[in-house]
C-alpha cells in the first residue's frame, strides 16, 4: 500500500474449541487471520513455543501421540503488530492397561463392600462393566456402581464372596481391556446403617448437567431409604440426585440422609457443597482502533463478569504486559488499561483476556499513535553481490502511526503490505531481500515510508557481478605411459597453469604446450606425475581448479609363487609370492587361476586382496591334481602371469554326499527292491569303490543289518527274507578308498501284503431256519493278517456236493469286536458244511474248521404223478410218487376223499364203496413234522376210464399290459377226467424273425378254467401263443397259435452293468458302463436314456441326478461340479418314456485332490518389534481342505508396493502361527495367509494391515551442498530412506551445533574459514532416539563444477551370474566438490529403454552388484556421478553382457498320466512358458515312485505325479480288420479280437473311429461296440466318399492303441442338384443355358439332362424337350427353337448311377430390358468372291454397345445360327468370303447389337440368296427329264425282270437303289455313312426341335408324334443318337469340308421341306447300316417304323471370324476336357 497505512493483523474464525483425535491420526490446525503482508505465524502448546515464526498458517502433526494432547494457540504478526488467537484443546483418545496385580478385599458381612477399579489411564473416560465369577453384574437395590466406577455391594453376605473383575471400553478407539481379579471375602454380620459412599463437593459450569451420589448400607438393605435435602427441604430420594441445568441459585450445601425403616436405628447423613460457576463475559470493551496523540493518556476499557470473578490479563503484540514492565502501562480493575504519555513505540495491538475456571474470553484493539512524521533510522545503502547470491537492502524507519513501507525499482512496485513479487521479499524490519540475485536485477531500489503525517524515501544501488568461474575445470588424469595427457580448463578469462606452485611453461620441442587454455603433455612418463592447478583472476572473483596427473603402466608379474598342502584343511592349498612392481598405479587385486587334472586354466579367485602375499585356496576337490598361476591387476589392466607352480595332488577322502534319488519299492511280501544313483561326482572325493546298504524295522529300536555292494556300477539291491507287510527303514552310503561316506536320509517302505496265515477264531455256525445259517466269529490275531483286512468270506457247501460252494463276503467291523454274518437261500432240511476265512488284497487265508449242520425241517412240496387205475363202478386205485421237495422226513400221506392219513411208505390206495358213474375229486398231500404240504387234486368218474384231452381253441387276448396278458379260450375235451394242468407256450417275434416256442406259463389244479393270466412277459415284445391241457393220462395236442400281440411299454427292468470309474478330476468323475441290450429297453430305443445319481458319502449336501446325453447307446459320461477330494457314492439307472428302472449297486469314488477352497480364519497379527510380526490363525474347515494340507503360506508385502509379496511357509497342518523376521522398521505391511496342498494354493485370507514398531531412523540421504561460499555453506538433504518412524528433527554434529524441525530439509552454516575441508554429520531422530549419522565432506571454495563420469565401466566375466552381475569402474574427477553418490542405468536388449536401476550407490564404491536381472538376457549398463553441483554426463556403455542360464521358474504342467500296458504309463505335459525357461531348454527329468497297492495316490504329499499300475489298457489293436461298402451310406466292418495275452484284462468293447479321408478334423466320429460283437455297420455316411477307419479295444483301465487306418469308399448314389443355373445370349428364339457341377456329386458324373418346356401352352401346344448331355465336362447348351415372348421353365439334372433332383429356373425368350434395339438399314452386296453385309446403328439401349453378332439361317437348317462374332462396336459392315458358304444353299442374314445387358433385337433379315436351279424354268426342265428316265428304267426292268428277279436275294445279297452324286440316279438312301450334321424336317415346312449330331447328346421329344406343329402321329417318338468312333465335336474344320458331298439338285430336294412327302419309305430290307447319327422316328400304329437319313450341308462349324478380330469364346470355355475342342456352330444350335 503506497502513501497509506498498512493493516494490522486481525483474527478470523472462532476457533475449533475442542478436538478429540485417535492416536496415530493426522492433526491439522489452521490459524485464520487477515492483515497486510507479510503475515507470520507461530504456534504454542500449553504456553510453550513449538514453532518459529513462519509464513505457514497451518500446523500439521502427521501421527498424533498421547504427549501431543494439550492447549494449542497460534499468534499472528506483521509489521504493524501481533495478536493471539483463541485456544484449541486437542485430546488424544487412547486406552491404557490395568496394573497386573490381583487384589483381595475382606469385608464384614452386613457391611458394604466398596471395590475400586485398578488405576487405568484413558481418554475419554471408559465405559465400565463389572463381572462376578464371569457373570455380568446388573445394578439393583443391593449392588450399585458409582460415578467413579466403583462397585458397591451393600449388606454383604457369604454369597457375595467370589472373583470380581471389570472390562473397560474406550468408545472412541473401540479398544477394551480387562482388569486383574479382585477377590471379595465377607466376614461376620452387622446391621447398623452407614453411608458407604458419600456425596463429593462438586463444581460445574452453569447449564451443564451434574449428578450427586450417595450410597448407604444397612441390613436389611431393602428397608433402607436414601433421601436428599437442602436447607432442610427434602428434594428427592435415591442414591443419585441429578441437577439438569444448574444455575448460580443452585449453589449450596446438600445433605444425604440414610434411614432404616421399621427400626430404632438412628439415621445417618453426609454433606457436600455444590458450586455453579459461570464463564467470563465482557461488560466493557474497547473499539477496534484507538487513535492517540503523543504525550497524551489513553484508556483502553476491558471489564468482565463471571463466577468466580475473572482475572484480567493484558498483552501487547502477544507479549504479556507483565514481561514488558513498562511503568506507563497502568492496569486498573475499574477501567482497564491506561497508557500514560503515549509514545510512538506504544503503537500496536493490545489484547485483553478474561479468564476463570469456567473458561476465557478476549478482545483486542489497535492503538494508533499519530502526529509523528516518518524518518529513516537505517536507510538503504548500495549493495554489490555476485549473481546467484542473496542481496538485502535495509530500511528501518520510525514514526507514528508506524510508517508503511513500499519498495520500488523504477516505476515497478516490488514489495509492500499488499504487493508480493517472486524473489523479492519485504522483511519485518522494512528491508528488502532479493534471492537469488541475477544480473538483470542491477539498478536503483527506492524505499518509501509513509503514514498519515507524511512520506519519505531513500534509494540504494544494487550492482550484480557475473561470477568468474572455470566452466570446464581440469579433471584428474590417469594416462598410460607414453600417451598424451590433456588437462582442460575453460574459463571466462585466460588462466595460468602451475605445478606445485611452479609455473608450467611450454617446451621448445612441443611436448608441453598450452592451447586454448588446455595444458597438453605428450609422451608422458613418471616425471610428469603431480598436481596441476589452473588459476583465473578477475574483479568478479578468483577461481582455481586443480587436477592430478598420474602416469601408470601394467604391473609386473608376481615372483616366487609357491604352493604347499594345508595341514589344517585337507581341501586347501597355501600359496605365497613376492609383491611385484605396481606400475605406479595401486594394485587393485590379484587374479588367481588354477588347472585341475590338466584341464584348461580357469579363474578361481578374481579379486585377491592386493595387500596380501599369501592366500589359502580352499574348496578344492580331494584326490585331484592342481597347478596355480597368479597375475597382478591395476587400473591399466592385467599384468603378466607368474610362473606355474608344481602340480599338487590332494588326499583322497570319504564321500561327502550320500547316494541320491534313493527309491525303495516292495517287490513281494518278503522283499524290497532298493535303487539309487551315485553321489554327485564333485562330492565323491576319490574313486568310488562301492556302497553299503543298511536297514532295520521302521519305528523300532535295534541294530541295522548291512549289505556291502563292492561294485561301484551296481545301483540296486534286493532285500530278501523280510517280514510280511512290515515297514523298513533303509539307508545307503558310498565308500572310497579313504572310507565310508555319509548315509542318505532314511527312506521307508513296506513289504507287500500277504495272505492271512490264521483263520478267524471261535467260529460258531447255527441254522436259524429252514433256509438260513448264521455265523459268528472273532477276527484272526492282527499279527497273522499280514496286510489290510479286506473282509471275511462265509463258505457253505452241501455235505454231498462239496463243489457247490456258496460264498458270502462280509466287510470287516471294528477290530476286536465279534462279527456276525448270514447265509440265506439254502435248501431246506439239508446237511451243510460251514466255514469262514479272512482275506486281504493278495488272496484268501485259511478257512476255519468246517462245521456240519442241518437246516430246519419244513412242509413238503406236492406229490407227483397222481394217477388212477383199476377204475370200476364202485372202486378205483389211486397212485402217486413222493414229493421232489421233501423238506424233512415224510411222516405220512393224507387223502381228502375219506380224510385218511396213510403211512410214509404208502404210495397207492384202493378206494371202495363208490357210487357208479359218479364224479369224485381226490386230494393228496404229504406230511412232515412241520405240517401238511401242498395239496395235489384231480377228478375221476367211476366206471369211465380217462383218456387224452383235446386241444383248446379260440385263443383270445385282452387286458394286455407290459408284463401280463389275459388269455381267454375254449377248453378242449377233458378226456373224461379233470384237467390237472394248463400249459401255455409263447413265441417271440423280433425283426421279422420268429424264435422257438417255449413254455411261458403253467397252471395246475384249475380244471374248469377258461381264462388264464399269463405273467412274466417282456414289455414291448411281439408274441404269439398256443396252449394245451393235461389230465392224468397225458397232454393234449397244441392249439392253433393266437394272433400276434405286442405287450405295452414299461420302465427298464435292469440297470446298466459294470459301472466303473474311468477318471477323476478335482471337480468331476467320469464313469463308464455297459449299456442295456435293446431287448431290455422295454420301449422304443429313441426313448431310452441313462441317469446317474451321486451323493456324498459323509451325508452332506443333496443328492444329484444327471441325465446322460446320447440315448441308449451311451457308454460313459462325466459328473461335473463336484467338490474336490470328496468321497462320493454313485448309481446308475436306465429310463424310458414310461419311467425309470432300478438303480445299480453303489460305486464309491473320490474326486482328485485340489487346492484348498477356503482361507484360514481368525487371522491376527501382532507387531513384536520393529522388525518382527507374529501371525496366528485358526485351522481351515475340513470341507474346505480339498486334500491333505501340507501347511500354510504367509504372504506379506509393504503396503502400496508394486513388488510381488514375499512368502514364508509354515509346514505342517497343525502349525497355526509364524514369526516374520527381518521386516522393514515402522512400515505398514499387508499380511495374508493361505493353506496349500500338493495341488496348489488356496485363496488368500482377508488382508491385515499392521505397522512394525518404531525404531531409530537410518541416516539422512542425498546430503549435498548446493551453495558453497568461502565462509558459509548451505546443506540440503533428503529424509532417511528408512525413517523407521516419524522424523521429529534433524541435527548436525559439526562444530556449530544446529537442530532443525521435522519438516526442515536444509540450513545454512556461516562463519566458516575459506578453502577449508569440513566434515558434516547429519542424524535424524524419531521418538525412539537419534539414528545413524550421514557424513559428507565439503570444501569452502567457490571453484566447483560437475563431476566427471565413472571411467572404464565394465563387467568382469567371472562377475556374471544368472540374475545379477558385478560391475567395476574407476572414479572420475570430482569437480572440486566431493562426490555424493552414483546412479546406475540398465538397458535390456534388444529393444528395451534405459531405466534407472540404482540411484544411490555410495560415492566411495568402485564395484557394485546389480541384481533383479533376468537369466539368459542381454543387458548394457552405464553410470553417472553426482556431486553438489549436479550430475555428470553419462559414462560409456558397457559391452553387451548376457546373464547366465538358470533353472526354469515354472514346472511343466502334467496334462495326463495314462496306463498303456501293465508295466508302463504314458505321461503328457505342457512345456513351461518361454519367459520362465531362463535359458535353452535341454530336456525334462521325470520323477516317479511306486505306491503300495492299497495306498491312495493322493494321500502322499510328494510332488511326483502318481498313477497306480493296477491294471492296463489293451496293448494291441483288434486284428484282421475288414471294411467294405454295403450301400451308398453304409460300411460294414469286421474284425478279430486282440490276442488274449495282450488284452490285459477283460475287454469290454471296441471303439470305431471313422472319418472322411483328408477331412479327419471336420468329420471324425466314434462308435462304440460291446463284446461279444466283432462287426458293425456304420450308417448315415456320405455317398461315394472314401472313409478311413481305426479300431481300439478298451477295458476298465482305458483304451488300447488304435489300429492302422483301413479304408473303403461308399457306393454311388444320385447326385445333388447342380450348383447354379444361369442364362446368357437371350434372344427372341434362342438362349445359352449354363449350369454348375453338383456340390455333392455322390459318384462319378456321367452327364446331365436338360429339360425345358413353356410355362403356358404355345399355340395350344405344350412341348417338353429333353436333352441328355454326355460327360461331365460340358455344362452349357445353346437352345434355338424357342418362341419369342414365351416363358420357359428349364431344369437341369446331374447323372451318376441315377439322376438327381433338378435345379429349375424360368426365362422369357426376348431380349432383356436395357439391351440395344435392332440395327437399321441392313443390306447385302455380292461380288465374285465375297458377300458384303452393311447396316447402321439403331437404339443403343441402357448401356453402350460393346459389339455386333451376325446370324445366318441356311435353307436346309431352318434356324438362326451365329455366323460371325464378335464384331467391334464401331463396325458397320463385314465381308464374308464365298468359300465359307455351302453351294446350293440359300442364306438369310441378320445383325444383333450387344451391350452390357445382353443381346438386343435382331435386324430385319436380308433377302434369301437362291441358286439358279431353284428358278421355275430349271425345275420344269428337270421334272421332264426325270420323268423320261423313269419310264425308260421301268420298261427295261419289265423286259429283264423274270430271269433276274430273285437271283440277288436268293444268295442273301439285296441290291440297293442308289443315286450317284454326279447324276440324277446317284442318291444313296440306305447305306451311306454320313459324317455331317443332320436335320429333321416337318411336313408343314418347319423344322422339328433341334437334333444335335454330337455323340454326347440325346434328345427325346414327346410331342413329335402327338400333334406337334400339325404333324398328327399316334405314338411318341424318341430320338436316339448312335455311337460313333469320332464324335462330331472332335472333328476339325477340314474334316467337314473334305467329307461334304457334292451339291446336286437331289440334295437340294432332300433339304427342301416341301418335298418331304415325295420320298417313299425305305423297304425293310434296306435299313441303313452304320449310320453314324441315326434317329428313330415315331410310327403310327397301323404302319411299321421306317428310318430316314437326311443330309444337310452348312458351314464347317464355328462362327466365321473376320481377319484381325478376336474369336468369341463360350461363356465357360474351361469346361472342355483336354484334347477336345469347342463344339462348332453347326451343332451349337442344339448344344
Amino acid at each position: 500500500m503506497l502513501h497509506g497505512q498498512e493493516v494490522a493483523p486481525s483474527l478470523r474464525g472462532g476457533g475449533s474449541g475442542q478436538q478429540v483425535m485417535l492416536e496415530g491420526n493426522r492433526l491439522v490446525l489452521t490459524c485464520l487471520a487477515g492483515g497486510s503482508w507479510p503475515l507470520q505465524y507461530r504456534w504454542t502448546l500449553n504456553g510453550s513455543n513449538i514453532t518459529d515464526w513462519t509464513p505457514h498458517y497451518r500446523l500439521s502433526v502427521q501421527s498424533l501421540k498421547r504427549t501431543d494432547a494439550g492447549l494449542y494457540q497460534c499468534m499472528v504478526r506483521n509489521r504493524m503488530g501481533a495478536v493471539i488467537h483463541r485456544r484449541t484443546e486437542v485430546q488424544v483418545a487412547f486406552l491404557g492397561n490395568f496394573s497386573t496385580e490381583e487384589q483381595r478385599k475382606t469385608v464384614t458381612q452386613g457391611r458394604a463392600a466398596i471395590i475400586s477399579p485398578p488405576p487405568l489411564t484413558s481418554f475419554p473416560r471408559p465405559l465400565v462393566t463389572w463381572f462376578k465369577d464371569g457373570q455380568k453384574i446388573i445394578p439393583n437395590n443391593r449392588i450399585a456402581i458409582t460415578l467413579d466406577n466403583q462397585l458397591v455391594v451393600l449388606a454383604t453376605t457369604a454369597t457375595d464372596a467370589g472373583r470380581y473383575h471389570l472390562e473397560a471400553v474406550n468408545e472412541m478407539t473401540g479398544e477394551n481391556v480387562t482388569s486383574p481379579a479382585i477377590y471379595l471375602n465377607p466376614e461376620s454380620e452387622l446391621v447398623m446403617p452407614t453411608i458407604v459412599v458419600g456425596p463429593k463437593d462438586t463444581t460445574v459450569v452453569a447449564l451443564n448437567e451434574a449428578t450427586l451420589e450417595c450410597i448407604a448400607n444397612a441390613r436389611p438393605v431393602e428397608s433402607l431409604t436414601v433421601s436428599w435435602k437442602r436447607d432442610g427441604r427434602r428434594l428427592a430420594t435415591g442414591r443419585r440426585f441429578t441437577i439438569s441445568a444448574p444455575t448460580s441459585s443452585d449453589t449450596g450445601l446438600y445433605v444425604c440422609e440414610a434411614l432404616l425403616g421399621n427400626s430404632t436405628a438412628k439415621l445417618v447423613e453426609a454433606k457436600a457443597h455444590f458450586t455453579v460457576i459461570e464463564p467470563p463475559s465482557l461488560t466493557a470493551q474497547p473499539r477496534r482502533k484507538i487513535f492517540a496523540e503523543l504525550d497524551r493518556n489513553v484508556d483502553i476499557p476491558c471489564l468482565a463478569t463471571g463466577i468466580p470473578h475473572p482475572r484480567i490479563e493484558w498483552y501487547k503484540d502477544t507479549v504479556p504486559l507483565s514481561k514488558l514492565a513498562n511503568p506507563r502501562y497502568k492496569v486498573t480493575t475499574a477501567t482497564g488499561l491506561t497508557v500514560r504519555r503515549v509514545q510512538p513505540g506504544d503503537g500496536g495491538i493490545f489484547q485483553c483476556f478474561a479468564r476463570n475456571a469456567a473458561g476465557e474470553t478476549q478482545i483486542h484493539t489497535q492503538l494508533l499513535v499519530s502526529s509523528v512524521a516518518p524518518t529513516f533510522t537505517f536507510p538503504p545503502s548500495d549493495q554489490t553481490v555476485t549473481d546467484g547470491n542473496t542481496a538485502v537492502f535495509a530500511c528501518q524507519t520510525s514514526g507514528a502511526p508506524k510508517p508503511a513501507i513500499t519498495w520500488r525499482k523504477g516505476l515497478q512496485v516490488l514489495a509492500s503490505g499488499s504487493v508480493q513479487v517472486p524473489r523479492f521479499t519485504l522483511l519485518q524490519s522494512g528491508g528488502l531481500q532479493i534471492q537469488p540475485a541475477s544480473f538483470q536485477d542491477s539498478g536503483e531500489y527506492t524505499c518509501i515510508a509513509s503514514n498519515s503525517e507524511g512520506t519519505i524515501n531513500s534509494t540504494g544501488t544494487l550492482t550484480v557481478w557475473s561470477r568468474t568461474i572455470i566452466s570446464v575445470p581440469p579433471t584428474d588424469q590417469r594416462v598410460i605411459k607414453g600417451t598424451t595427457a590433456i588437462l582442460a580448463c575453460n574459463a571466462t578469462h585466460d588462466p595460468r597453469w602451475d605445478r606445485g606452485g611452479v609455473p608450467v611453461l611450454p617446451t621448445s620441442g612441443g611436448r608441453v604446450s598450452v592451447r586454448q587454455s588446455s595444458l597438453t603433455i605428450g609422451q608422458t612418463w613418471s616425471g610428469d606425475i603431480g598436481d596441476y592447478t589452473c588459476t583465473v583472476t578477475s574483479q568478479a572473483g578468483n577461481d582455481s581448479r586443480s587436477a592430478r596427473l598420474e602416469v601408470i603402466e601394467l604391473p609386473h608379474s608376481p615372483r616366487s609363487l609357491t604352493a604347499r598342502l594345508n595341514d589344517s584343511d585337507s581341501r586347501a592349498v597355501l600359496l605365497s609370492w613376492l609383491r611385484p612392481f605396481d606400475g605406479n598405479s595401486p594394485l587393485l587385486s590379484y587374479l588367481l587361476e588354477l588347472s585341475e587334472n590338466n584341464s584348461p586354466w580357469k579363474v578361481y579367485l578374481s579379486e585377491v586382496d592386493p595387500a596380501v602375499t599369501e592366500v589359502s585356496v580352499g574348496g578344492l576337490t580331494p584326490a585331484r591334481t592342481y597347478q596355480f598361476r597368479l597375475c597382478a591387476v591395476n587400473q591399466v589392466g592385467r599384468g603378466q602371469y607368474s610362473a606355474e607352480t608344481q602340480r599338487l595332488m590332494l588326499r583322497e577322502e570319504a564321500p561327502s554326499a550320500p547316494p541320491k534319488n534313493i527309491v525303495a519299492s516292495g517287490r513281494t511280501n518278503q522283499s524290497i527292491m532298493v535303487q539309487w544313483q551315485p553321489p554327485p561326482e564333485p562330492q565323491l572325493n576319490g574313486v568310488l569303490r562301492g556302497y553299503v546298504l543298511r536297514y532295520r524295522l521302521a519305528g523300532l529300536p535295534g541294530d541295522y543289518q548291512e549289505k556291502n555292494i563292492s561294485s561301484p556300477e551296481t545301483n540296486y539291491c534286493l532285500l530278501k527274507d523280510l517280514i510280511i507287510w512290515t515297514q523298513y527303514q533303509i539307508q545307503v552310503a558310498a565308500f572310497t578308498g579313504a572310507g565310508l561316506g555319509i548315509y542318505s536320509s532314511p527312506v521307508t517302505e513296506y513289504t507287500l501284503q500277504g495272505v492271512p496265515t490264521a483263520p478267524p477264531q471261535e467260529v460258531e455256525v447255527v441254522a436259524i431256519n429252514s433256509t438260513t445259517i448264521r455265523f459268528t466269529w472273532n477276527p484272526p490275531p492282527q499279527q497273522f493278517i499280514n496286510g489290510i483286512n479286506q473282509g471275511y468270506k462265509l463258505l457253505v457247501w452241501p455235505e454231498q456236493s462239496p463243489e457247490e460252494i456258496i460264498v458270502v463276503t462280509i466287510t470287516p467291523d471294528y477290530p476286536g469286536s465279534r462279527h456276525t454274518g448270514l447265509v440265506s437261500g439254502l435248501k431246506k432240511f439239508t446237511w451243510y458244511f460251514g466255514a469262514t476265512l479272512c482275506f486281504t488284497t493278495p488272496g484268501d487265508g485259511p478257512h476255519s474248521t468246517p462245521t456240519l449242520l442241518q437246516t430246519h425241517e419244513d412242509t413238503p412240496g406236492p406229490v407227483h404223478h397222481l394217477s388212477f387205475t383199476e377204475i370200476l363202478d364202485t372202486s378205483l386205485r389211486v397212485s402217486w410218487a413222493e414229493p421232489e421237495d421233501r423238506n424233512g422226513i415224510i411222516t405220512g400221506t393224507k387223502s381228502s376223499l375219506e380224510e385218511r392219513s396213510l403211512s410214509n411208505s404208502t404210495l397207492q390206495y384202493q378206494l371202495t364203496g363208490l357210487t357208479s358213474t359218479t364224479t369224485y375229486t381226490l386230494k393228496v398231500a404229504a406230511l412232515t413234522a412241520a405240517g401238511r404240504g401242498v395239496v395235489t387234486s384231480s377228478t375221476i368218474s367211476t366206471g369211465v376210464p380217462p383218456e387224452l384231452p383235446g386241444a383248446p381253441s379260440n385263443l383270445v387276448f385282452s387286458n394286455i399290459s407290459p408284463r401280463t396278458a389275459t388269455l381267454r379260450f375254449h377248453p378242449g375235451p377233458d378226456g373224461k377226467t379233470a384237467i390237472s394242468r394248463w400249459i401255455v407256450e409263447g413265441q417271440v417275434r423280433e425283426d421279422g424273425k420268429e424264435e422257438a416256442w417255449r413254455v411261458v406259463y403253467q397252471k395246475d389244479n384249475q380244471p374248469d378254467a377258461d381264462t388264464l393270466e399269463i405273467p412274466d412277459l417282456n414289455p414291448f415284445t411281439q408274441y404269439r401263443f398256443r396252449m394245451c391241457q393235461v389230465n392224468i393220462v397225458g397232454s393234449s395236442p397244441m392249439s392253433t397259435p393266437s394272433r400276434l400281440i405286442q405287450t405295452l411299454q414299461a420302465a427298464p427292468d435292469t440297470h446298466p452293468s459294470n459301472l466303473t470309474l474311468l477318471s477323476a478330476t478335482q471337480s468331476s468323475l467320469r464313469f463308464s458302463w455297459k449299456p442295456l441290450p435293446e431287448s431290455e429297453y422295454n420301449s422304443s430305443p429313441e426313448t431310452v436314456g441313462y441317469r446317474l445319481r451321486v451323493w456324498r458319502t459323509d451325508g452332506q449336501g443333496e443328492d444329484r441326478t444327471e441325465d446322460v446325453e446320447g440315448a441308449g447307446g451311451a457308454t460313459e459320461a462325466p459328473i461335473e461340479n463336484l467338490n474336490p477330494w470328496t468321497q462320493y457314492q454313485v448309481q446308475i439307472q436306465a429310463f424310458n418314456s414310461i419311467g425309470p428302472g432300478p438303480w445299480s449297486t453303489t460305486v464309491a469314488a473320490r474326486t482328485a485332490e485340489s487346492a484348498p477352497s477356503g482361507s484360514p480364519r481368525n487371522v491376527t497379527a501382532e507387531a513384536v518389534s520393529s522388525t518382527q510380526i507374529l501371525l496366528t490363525w485358526a485351522p481351515l474347515p475340513q470341507a474346505q481342505k480339498n486334500g491333505v494340507l501340507l501347511g500354510y503360506k504367509v504372504l506379506y508385502n509393504e503396503k502400496d508396493s508394486d513388488d510381488p509379496p514375499s512368502v514364508q511357509v509354515a509346514e505342517g497342518e497343525g502349525n497355526m502361527s509364524l514369526l516374520l523376521k527381518s521386516l522393514q522398521k515402522y512400515t505398514v505391511y499387508v499380511l495374508q495367509v493361505l493353506a496349500y496342498t500338493q495341488m496348489g494354493n488356496g485363496p488368500l485370507s482377508n488382508s491385515i494391515l499392521l505397522r512394525t514398531k518404531e525404531d531409530v531412523p537410518g541416516p539422512p540421504v542425498r546430503m549435498v551442498f548446493p551453495e558453497v561460499r568461502l565462509s558459509s555453506v548451505r546443506v540440503v538433504w533428503q529424509p532417511p530412506t528408512y525413517p523407521n518412524g516419524i522424523i521429529l528433527g534433524t541435527k548436525t554434529n559439526t562444530n556449530i551445533q544446529k537442530k532443525v524441525g521435522s519438516n526442515a530439509r536444509q540450513f545454512t552454516v556461516t562463519g566458516l574459514s575459506p578453502e577449508q575441508t569440513y566434515v558434516f554429520r547429519l542424524t535424524a531422530r524419531t521418538a525412539v532416539g537419534w539414528g545413524r549419522e550421514q557424513e559428507a565432506l565439503v570444501v569452502t571454495t567457490e571453484r566447483r563444477e560437475r563431476p566427471q563420469p565413472p571411467r572404464r565401466l565394465s563387467v568382469p566375466q567371472d562377475g556374471v551370474q544368472s540374475r545379477r552381475v558385478r560391475l567395476v569402474w574407476m572414479t572420475g574427477g570430482s569437480g572440486s566438490s566431493p562426490l555424493r553418490y552414483f546412479t546406475l542405468q540398465v538397458k535390456q536388449l534388444p529393444s528395451g529403454d534405459w531405466n534407472t536401476h540404482v540411484a544411490d550407490i555410495p560415492h566411495n564404491m568402485t564395484a557394485w552388484t546389480a541384481d533383479r536381472l533376468k537369466p539368459f538376457t542381454s543387458y548394457k549398463f552405464r553410470m553417472l556421478a553426482t556431486n553438489d553441483i549436479g550430475d555428470s554426463v553419462l559414462s560409456k556403455e558397457t559391452e553387451t553382457v548376457t546373464t547366465l542360464q538358470d533353472v526354469p521358474d515354472e514346472p511343466p504342467v502334467i496334462l495326463a498320466v495314462k496306463p498303456t500296458t501293465t508295466t508302463s504309463v504314458l505321461v503328457q505335459w505342457k512345456r513351461p512358458s518361454d519367459d520362465s525357461i531362463n535359458g535353452v531348454l535341454t530336456g525334462y527329468r521325470l520323477y516317479y515312485r511306486e505306491l503300495p497297492v492299497n495306498a491312495s495316490p493322493l494321500s502322499e504329499s510328494g510332488h511326483p505325479n502318481e498313477t497306480p499300475l493296477l491294471s492296463a489298457a489293451p496293448s494291441v489293436a483288434p486284428q484282421s480288420i475288414s471294411v467294405s461298402a454295403v450301400s451308398p451310406s453304409i460300411l460294414e466292418i469286421t474284425w478279430d479280437t486282440p490276442p488274449l495275452e495282450t488284452q490285459n484284462g477283460l475287454i469290454q468293447g471296441y471303439k470305431i473311429h471313422y472319418w472322411e479321408r483328408d477331412r479327419q478334423n471336420q468329420s471324425e466320429k466314434v462308435k462304440m461296440i460291446f463284446v461279444p460283437d466283432t462287426h458293425v455297420h456304420l450308417t448315415n455316411l456320405t455317398s461315394y466318399t472314401p472313409y478311413l477307419v481305426t479300431l481300439t479295444a478298451f477295458n476298465t483301465a482305458g483304451d488300447g492303441p488304435p489300429s492302422d487306418p483301413r479304408g473303403a469308399r461308399t457306393l454311388q448314389s444320385a447326385p445333388s442338384q447342380p450348383s447354379y443355373l444361369s442364362f446368357s445370349e437371350v434372344t427372341g428364339g434362342s438362349v445359352n443355358v449354363s449350369w454348375g457341377a453338383p456340390l455333392t456329386p455322390n459318384g462319378q458324373l456321367e452327364g446331365y439332362r436338360v429339360v425345358y418346356q413353356p410355362t403356358a401352352p404355345v399355340q395350344g401346344v405344350s412341348k417338353v424337350v429333353t436333352v441328355d448331355v454326355k460327360g461331365s465336362w460340358q455344362r452349357w447348351l445353346k437352345v434355338r427353337d424357342l418362341v419369342k415372348g414365351a416363358t420357359y421353365m428349364f431344369g437341369v439334372q446331374a447323372l451318376t448311377v441315377s439322376y438327381g433332383p433338378p435345379i429349375q429356373a424360368n426365362i422369357t425368350a426376348q431380349p432383356v430390358q436395357g439391351t440395344p434395339g435392332s440395327p437399321m438399314e441392313m443390306s447385302i452386296t455380292k461380288t465374285s468372291s465375297a458377300l458384303n453385309i452393311h447396316w447402321s446403328e439403331g437404339d443403343i439401349g441402357a448401356a453402350p454397345v460393346t459389339g455386333y453378332v451376325i446370324e445366318a439361317r441356311a435353307s436346309d437348317e431352318g434356324v438362326w445360327d451365329s455366323f460371325i462374332r464378335p464384331l467391334p462396336p464401331s463396325s458397320r459392315s463385314v465381308s464374308v468370303p464365298l468359300e465359307r458358304l455351302r453351294s446350293g444353299i440359300s442364306y438369310e442374314f441378320r445383325v444383333i447389337a450387344v451391350n452390357g445387358f445382353g443381346y438386343g433385337q435382331p435386324s430385319t433379315p436380308s433377302a434369301a440368296l437362291r441358286p439358279f436351279y431353284e428358278e421355275w424354268w430349271f425345275l420344269l426342265v428337270m421334272a421332264l427329264v426325270g420323268l423320261i428316265l423313269i419310264l425308260v428304267l421301268v420298261f427295261t426292268l419289265l423286259l429283264h425282270g423274270h430271269s433276274t428277279k430273285y437271283k440277288a436275294c436268293g444268295t442273301g445279297l439285296c441290291e440297293s437303289v442308289t443315286l450317284d452324286n454326279g447324276g440324277f440316279t446317284a442318291l444313296e438312301l440306305n447305306s451311306r455313312a454320313l459324317n455331317t450334321k443332320n436335320s429333321f424336317l416337318k411336313k408343314n415346312g418347319t423344322r422339328s426341335p433341334p437334333r444335335p449330331s454330337p455323340g454326347g447328346l440325346h434328345y427325346s421329344d414327346e410331342d413329335i408324334c402327338n400333334n406337334y406343329n400339325g404333324a398328327v402321329l399316334t405314338e411318341s417318338t424318341t430320338l436316339t443318337e448312335k455311337p460313333t468312333e469320332v464324335s462330331e465335336s472332335e472333328l476339325t474344320d477340314s474334316d467337314y469340308e473334305d467329307e461334304q458331298p457334292k451339291h446336286s439338285f437331289v440334295n437340294h430336294y432332300m433339304s427342301d421341306p416341301t418335298y418331304y412327302n415325295s420320298w417313299k419309305r425305305q423297304p425293310k430290307g434296306l435299313k441303313g447300316i452304320g449310320t453314324p447319327f441315326g434317329y428313330e422316328e415315331c410310327a403310327t400304329a397301323d404302319t411299321e417304323p421306317y428310318y430316314q437319313t437326311v443330309v444337310t450341308q452348312h458351314s464347317t462349324g464355328g462362327a466365321y471370324t473376320p481377319t484381325g478380330q478376336p474369336a468369341h469364346t463360350h461363356v465357360n470355355p474351361n469346361t472342355n476336357p483336354p484334347g477336345s475342342r469347342t463344339p462348332v456352330t453347326g451343332f451349337s444350335s442344339f448344344v
